[in-house]
Order: C-alpha cells, then structure tokens, then sequence
C-alpha cells in the first residue's frame, strides 16, 4: 500500500488521504491547551523517546513488514502534519503549502546531518527533498572506531527535537529565538549527563544511553567533544543556554529524558527522585506535572524494553544482532521465494558464503561475492540475507562488502491511476 522505505512515499500517503484510507481528524478535549494536548499526543505515539509505538493518522495501515527505521520515518512525518494541522486550524491540508513550509524550515535547521542536503538533491522534486530530509534526520551516523558498532543500526532519538521546532516555526516564524537546533541538543545532553550523575555512580547502562543521545544528536565535533566532557567530568544547572526556559514542550522533553535516563535500568534511588523534583523546580514544571511524566516514562519503559535498543540489559553484541535481525528480517524476506531462485543459479556464491561462516575471504573472494550480491539485487527488490546458510554471521560481512544493499525504488508507492 505504502513504502517509507522507497521513493514517492509523501505522495503516496497524500493520495491514500484524497481516497479516504484514513482521515487526519484527531479531537482535542476542550478543557486541554494546545500544547499539552500535543505533547501527550506525542508521547502516546513514542516519538517523543525516538521509537514509533503507533502512528498518529495512518494507524489501520499493515506496517508489520516495515523497518523501525520506516514507521519513525513516516511518524516524525505524521508529527510536523499534526503540528501543522493544530496551528493552522484546517481540516483538510493545502499539500503544497505544508511541503513548502517544511522545505524553508529545513532550510534553517542547523543539524549537521542536514546542513548541505539541499545542494546534493537541487534537481529533484520538493516532495524527494523532503522524503531525503526525513531519511537524514532518522539515521545515526558514528564511527565503528570510535563506539560500538549497534549504534550505527538505531534510530535518532532527537527527531522530536524537530517537530518541537516546527511548532515553534509555525506559531512564530522569524520572530523566535527558540530556533537553534544546536542549543537545544546541548541542553539535552546536560540534562542527561546531570540525570547519569544523580545517583552518586554512573553505570554502564547510563553510559550506553548516553553514547546513543549523543550519536543521535548530530552536532559539529567541537559540541561533541564539549558534551563528552561534560558527562566525564560532571555539569550543572549554569551549562544550560539562556532559551532553555522559553518553551513548555521543550522543558517536558528535557524533563522526560531525564526521567528515561533515570528509569533506564528499571530502579529509582532517593537522590535521583530529588534530582528530578529540582530540575523540576529549575524549568518550572509544577509537581503534579512530573508525576504525569513519570507514568508516561514509565508506561514507556515497561512496554519497550524488550524492544528499544537502549533499554535492554543484553551486552553490546546481542543489542547489534537483536537491531539487525527485526531491521532485515521484515525488509529482506519480503521477496524469499524469489531470492530461492535466483541462488540456485549461482553456486559459486553459496560456497563463498559457506566459506565466509568459517574463515576469512581473500579480497578476490569478496569481489565475487560483491558482484554476484549486487546481479541479485537488480533482479528483485530486496535480498533475503537471512535465509542464506549462515544468515546473522555472514550480516556483517556483507554489510562490509556491501554498504548498501537495498534499492530505493520499490514499488509500492505507486499511485494507481
């Protein structure tokens, strides 16, 4: 039905709107501002920690074979259409006017992920620039060097600073000084940092909650070398910029992530709930509203942490292979019967892959590999690694041949005429 994986996919989602596949009305109790009904909207969706547990319009679409990556790509999508939606007051969306409004405010984002995006794609349409925007912001880029190598296969946690922003766009557009994405990254990860320190001991889990917020956070290496520092040496309340106090949704975020951050290895000590009671108290977040956050942290906790990446207990290696097995299995095996075929008429690959579960290559061997893959991949439009013999073991090997092993044209974001 619809592919955020490929190619047309935001005039794809626009047309299944036209045809009544879903509709874009969500109702506001009357008795709940506007801010406080889109954060809770928010948070309800999971975007708000970085993970789609349900999306906000499509939601009776089939999504089972689609990636994490995919359902958080079309959910940060579904968030600025909200926010849009809720500023604007309309119930049906002028398309061209949201995408346009979308384009100027990527335009000013300052994400290092996105600064030159829009002088690699000036000859693609205003809807393949915004789908290349999206698949930017949801992606982590680190070095294997320098980290562990699961990071690389975990979404962003920062996209709800995005949608955060574009709210902040809509209602103001140039007259806001709450508009600098770098800022606002900093002051998360000192929140976070602050909320790693609370308990007196920063443990591991922490430690690996903090690595992914920062890969997630896209910032110039100088930012990255300061926010480092911070969570190694200690920070405090007079490291947070001057904006910090200047938006509600921004100060639940902060406040939220705490909390996760807290939450992270499923106890709470004394000194860590009088840390949130006085950040609390900093960002001016009465006492009833941080118990509403502790339940929607905590609700968020219990029911993903057997799925989210960065709440599981499991060692770096397991949390890698965990990542890649739910990614490929859904984007890979959706065209198995195909892929039987197609390995049957290559018998020198399956001894190479045999070859490679037991000993390593020689580069000859993994040219071999690499062009026979890459003849399969034009024949069908993923590659079902896993039901190859030694399926997770050979995965990074191939991710090392291959760098990308999946075409963006898939076909089912064609409109029907």
């Amino acid at each position: 039905m619809i592919s955020p994986g490929a190619k047309g996919w935001i005039n794809k989602y626009f047309d299944l709107i036209e045809k009544d596949d879903f509709s874009l009305r969500i109702e506001r109790p009357v008795d709940m501002d506007l801010d406080h009904f889109l954060h809770l909207t928010f948070s309800h969706s999971g975007i708000v920690f970085g993970y789609p547990s349900e999306l906000l319009f499509a939601t009776h679409i089939d999504d089972s074979k689609w990636t994490i990556e995919e359902k958080l790509k079309l959910l940060l999508f579904e968030s600025h259409l909200f926010a849009y939606q809720m500023v604007n007051g309309q119930k049906k969306i002028n398309k061209n006017d949201f995408i346009d409004s979308m384009l100027t405010f990527y335009g000013k984002h300052n994400s290092y992920s996105i600064t030159k995006i829009f002088t690699f794609f000036l000859k693609e349409s205003k809807e393949e620039k915004l789908e290349n925007i999206f698949s930017k912001r949801i992606e982590i880029r680190t070095n294997i060097l320098d980290t562990k190598l699961w990071l690389n296969y975990l979404t962003n946690v920062f996209v709800y600073l995005d949608v955060i922003l574009y709210y902040e766009y809509l209602k103001s557009e140039e007259q806001s000084t709450f508009s600098n994405y770098s800022d606002l990254a900093m002051d998360a990860l000192t929140a976070i940092s602050m909320s790693a320190f609370s308990s007196g001991l920063v443990e591991e889990q922490e430690k690996a909650l903090f690595k992914i917020f920062l890969a997630s956070a896209s910032l110039p290496e100088e930012k990255k070398e300061l926010a480092l520092k911070q969570f190694k040496e200690g920070t405090d309340y007079s490291d947070f910029s001057p904006t910090i106090q200047e938006n509600w949704l921004f100060k639940r975020f902060i406040l939220e992530l705490s909390a996760l951050t807290v939450l992270s290895n499923q106890r709470v000590v004394a000194t860590e709930k009088l840390f949130l009671l006085e950040l609390a108290d900093f960002l001016k977040i009465s006492k009833f509203e941080l118990e509403e956050i502790r339940v929607l942290v905590g609700n968020f906790v219990l029911n993903n942490n057997k799925k989210v990446a960065f709440l599981k207990s499991s060692s770096s290696y397991e949390k890698m292979f965990s990542s890649l097995s739910r990614r490929w299995i859904k984007v890979l095996g959706r065209n198995k019967d195909k892929l039987a075929i197609e390995l049957k008429q290559s018998k020198e690959l399956i001894q190479l892959i045999k070859k490679s579960t037991t000993q390593e290559l020689t580069k000859e061997e993994k040219e071999i590999v690499k062009t026979q893959f890459l003849d399969i991949v034009k024949s069908m439009p993923s590659l079902a690694i896993f039901m190859l013999p030694g399926g997770a073991l050979l995965l990074p090997l191939v991710l090392k041949i291959i760098p990308d092993l999946i075409p963006s044209a898939f076909r089912e974001n064609e409109i029907d005429k």
